[in-house]
C-alpha cells in the first residue's frame, strides 16, 4: 500500500483532552476516512509510523445541527478510530511526520 493511500486512510490525529488521556495507556485516535475498514486503519498506521497495532476499534459521531447568526447548519459526520499500539510502542503525533 503506497503513503498516498495511507493518507487517504488517515485524515489526520484527534487531538482533544480525551485522545490525551488515552495516549497514556498506548491508544492514538485518529480521524479517518468514512469508507475506511479496520483492517485498512491498521495498515496504515504500521505503513506511516512503523509501529505494531494491537488493535482497531472504529465510532462514528453523528452530525450535529448547529445555529449560525440566526441559519440553520449541520456539522457533517466523523469516522475515528482508536488504535491500540503494542507494548512499547509508541506514536508522537505533535512533531507530524
Amino acid at each position: 500500500m503506497s503513503d498516498i493511500h495511507n493518507y487517504d486512510v488517515i485524515r489526520s490525529p484527534a487531538i482533544t483532552e480525551k485522545a490525551t488521556m488515552a495516549s497514556e495507556s498506548d491508544k492514538v485516535i485518529f480521524n479517518v476516512a468514512p469508507d475506511a475498514t479496520k483492517p485498512e486503519i491498521k495498515r496504515a498506521v504500521e505503513g506511516l509510523f512503523g509501529v505494531k497495532v494491537k488493535s482497531v476499534n472504529t465510532l462514528v459521531r453523528k452530525g450535529k445541527v448547529k445555529r449560525f447568526r440566526g441559519h440553520l447548519g449541520r456539522q457533517s459526520n466523523v469516522k475515528k478510530a482508536v488504535v491500540t499500539l503494542a507494548e512499547g510502542q509508541s506514536i508522537d503525533i505533535t512533531t507530524g511526520l
